[in-house]
């Protein structure tokens, strides 16, 4: 198996200049803890999560003052479409990351979390009753 079949497709990501508000709301949507940010031709040149803006929190930036370019960590892991998921899995637990922006010719195609790693995997075991 590799990225293309298990990634999703329909990413969201943020622009350099995208305020610090702005990604907290997003980030508070629960569907995200972190984004990748793409340049003008979407390219992944960052990744910015939670964890980015506390540490700007912490440090005494106000949310409306900051911007995905500051405080995003640059140079982030990507893989191709074509990456075998036994790879994917390796730089997850090497680096410890959550989600890996999959890039064609460097501009971002999709997203794989560790949860749809774990999704295409496990065949579950489960089953819902409903009592009246």
């Amino acid at each position: 198996m590799v990225a293309k079949d298990i990634m999703n497709k329909i990413v969201t990501a943020a622009k350099k200049s995208t305020i610090g508000r702005d990604l907290a709301v997003k980030l508070l949507s629960g569907m995200y803890s972190g984004l990748p940010v793409v340049d003008n031709e979407g390219r992944v040149i960052g990744i910015v999560s939670e964890f980015d803006l506390l540490k700007a929190i912490q440090s005494g930036k106000a949310l409306e003052q900051v911007t995905a370019g500051d405080i995003m960590s640059k140079n982030p892991i990507c893989v191709t479409e074509d990456t075998l998921i036994e790879e994917i899995i390796d730089l997850m637990t090497k680096h410890n990351i959550i989600r890996v922006p999959v890039v064609r010719k460097d501009t971002l195609v999709g997203v794989i979390s560790r949860c749809d790693i774990l999704s295409s995997i496990v065949e579950p075991e489960f089953v819902t009753f409903f009592a009246d």
